[in-house]
């Protein structure tokens, strides 16, 4: 039926009606958090200039840091040595990176079997050590894996009997997505945090790391906040050549930090990064930043 000039304006302003109404309603202020977010900065082991595990963990605590990152690999033979060097201290650990052999979407069933073992040995020693959890990346792009769908399929199966054991151990599994560079699986936070959620399981939970999202996230804070309470680590670097926060030019994470404040985060902003400058002066230098940048935000 056709429609005259009236008639079409008519319409027009009932459609504009109808559209600005969810947008004036999405303008209004974000629900206050049930608990007050916190800011819990925390660095790498490896980062830390040092000869033995101790003045590491010195270096670390004197630049400001609430908690030290610890490499996975081999750990089963240090972890006598770590909970030595942090009796006495304030500092806590706060997360697992990696460490584990495997693959968990591979495309040989041996290799998956692989990662469930040495992932709960990992898991054990996150526990131990009180770490919030252990960090795994589903496959990098140099890695065997099954096309898209099925490793969604894969990883969704074998989680329930990890998520168990990480529950058992008082620690968690951390998922973390990585830029198409490096990975074709898994590279949006959301996208993490939907596995998280089809697996429901208190021991799998996901992390976010500025670096990557850089390039993969259109707002940090959509991102952060998209993943609610899956997410419970964070990563930063700088965001052009992932050195240390302050390091390049512009480097700004408060969008990113006013999202973890809407979803009340209470875990670990952990260093994951190379350094251009001295050490003695950057790694403070990027405590002060992100503190400055979580006030802001």
């Amino acid at each position: 039926m056709p429609i005259d000039r009236r008639d079409f304006f008519k319409m027009s302003a009932i459609t504009g009606a109808a559209v600005t109404l969810p947008i004036a309603a999405c303008t209004g202020k974000m629900p206050r958090p049930v608990t007050t977010a916190v800011l819990k900065p925390s660095c790498q082991d490896g980062i830390a200039p040092g000869e033995t595990i101790v003045a590491k963990l010195d270096f670390i605590e004197k630049c400001g840091f609430v908690a030290v990152e610890i490499g996975g690999r081999g750990l089963a033979d240090r972890i006598g040595e770590y909970q030595n060097a942090l009796r006495g201290r304030s500092l806590q650990v706060s997360a697992i990176c990696a460490g584990f052999t495997g693959v968990p979407i591979s495309d040989k069933e041996e290799e998956r079997k692989e990662f469930v073992r040495s992932i709960k040995e990992l898991l054990a020693l996150a526990g131990a050590l009180g770490a919030v959890g252990v960090i795994a990346v589903p496959a990098f792009n140099s890695q065997p894996q099954l096309p898209h769908k099925e490793a969604r399929e894969v990883l969704l199966q074998m989680l329930p009997e990890i998520g168990e054991h990480a529950v058992k151990n008082k620690a968690m599994l951390l998922l973390e997505p990585l830029n198409r560079k490096e990975a074709y699986f898994l590279r949006q936070v959301a996208d993490a945090a939907s596995i998280c959620r089809d697996a429901d399981h208190p021991g799998i939970a996901c992390m976010g790391d500025f670096w990557h999202m850089t390039w993969e996230e259109t707002s940090d804070m959509g991102a952060f906040i998209s993943a609610g309470k899956y997410l419970r680590h964070v990563h930063i670097a700088s965001r052009k050549r992932r050195k240390m926060p302050g390091e390049d030019e512009g480097d700004n994470y408060v969008d990113g930090m006013r999202g973890l404040k809407m979803i009340g985060y209470q875990d670990y902003i952990s260093l994951e990064c190379g350094s251009v400058g001295d050490k003695n002066v950057t790694m403070p230098a990027a405590v002060k930043l992100m503190k400055e940048q979580w006030e802001i935000a």
